[in-house]
């Protein structure tokens, strides 16, 4: 399979996963509004409420995870050449602007990229990876880097936190007028047919929340297939990238100020690695393993 190949089947995935966003979000706002004799009012104010808290996120959230992370910088190219240079000439390569380049002090190898578009990027990149990996290694690690920056992911994954939002939203709403006051649907006064829609709202505002975050985390696993995939077209070596996050699945050291608001921005989850199947069904990232062997299935 070629790296082509990895892009376009990630990207259609992401379409799906987002698609089905959608639908449960529309699904949401029928049976609550029915159900509370509402109207589509509150998925309306649910959306204007996550919107609001979203862009104030999406305008100041690089801000706080390079402050979360303990990231020193912007460096300049003087206080840290090497580092400086690779994302310099991988930037270049890329098409991109020149984004701030920040060192966290950790031990832990890891890196993240944030920002809101290619013109406000920065990547982050731990002193421990600078230090463990060698510079096939490292360039791919800032490839991944540049490729989530390039692909507009940090914007992608704001719209699909404002999906998340509204679904939670609208599940605490239904069950603050469901239960301690608000109007009911006069269908529901009518006869069963209420009762029963009444009863599916219920069952909604208890799953939706947990399927809109599964939704989240698989939308951002596939975009770190994709952004591995996108780095290797920049680097044109696959097992630099490979060898470096072997490297960091033998560490098994977490990020001594990692937080889990930001853990999808890294290009490893900054905790220890876990084992297991809900492990993995509720990790921002894809087991190391699997994308080791994606990477090396590349042609």
């Amino acid at each position: 399979m070629t790296a082509y190949n990895q892009i376009a089947s990630n990207k259609r995935r992401t379409i799906i996963l987002i698609a089905l966003f959608v639908i449960v979000i529309i699904a949401l706002g029928y049976v609550f509004s029915q159900a509370m004799d509402y109207g589509w009012g509150g998925v309306i104010l649910a959306t204007i409420l996550s919107v609001v808290m979203s862009l104030v996120s999406y305008y100041s959230g690089d801000k706080l995870a390079l402050l979360t992370a303990g990231a020193k910088g912007p460096i300049k190219k003087e206080e840290n050449a090497y580092a400086y240079r690779l994302v310099e000439n991988l930037a270049i390569t890329a098409g991109l602007p020149m984004p701030k380049v920040y060192i966290i002090p950790d031990s832990a190898i890891n890196a993240f990229a944030t920002g809101r578009d290619p013109k406000h990027a920065s990547i982050a990149i731990t002193q421990g990876a600078i230090a463990n990996l060698e510079n096939e290694e490292l360039e791919g690690v800032v490839a991944h880097e540049l490729a989530h920056i390039k692909n507009y992911d940090i914007r992608l994954m704001m719209i699909v936190i404002i999906c998340v939002s509204i679904t939670t939203l609208l599940a605490n709403w239904f069950f603050r007028f469901s239960f301690f006051g608000g109007r009911r649907s006069s269908n529901r006064n009518g006869g069963g047919a209420g009762i029963i829609l009444l009863l599916i709202g219920i069952v909604l505002a208890i799953l939706s929340p947990v399927a809109a975050k599964l939704i989240q985390l698989a939308i951002s696993r596939k975009r770190e297939f994709m952004a591995d995939a996108s780095g290797v077209l920049l680097t044109r070596y696959p097992e630099g990238l490979a060898k470096a996050l072997e490297k960091i699945n033998q560490q098994d050291l977490p990020l001594m100020r990692a937080n889990k608001a930001t853990a999808h921005l890294y290009i490893s989850n900054p905790f220890a690695h876990k084992k297991g199947f809900f492990s993995k069904m509720f990790s921002t990232h894809p087991p190391i393993e699997e994308r080791v062997k994606a990477l090396r299935s590349i042609a």
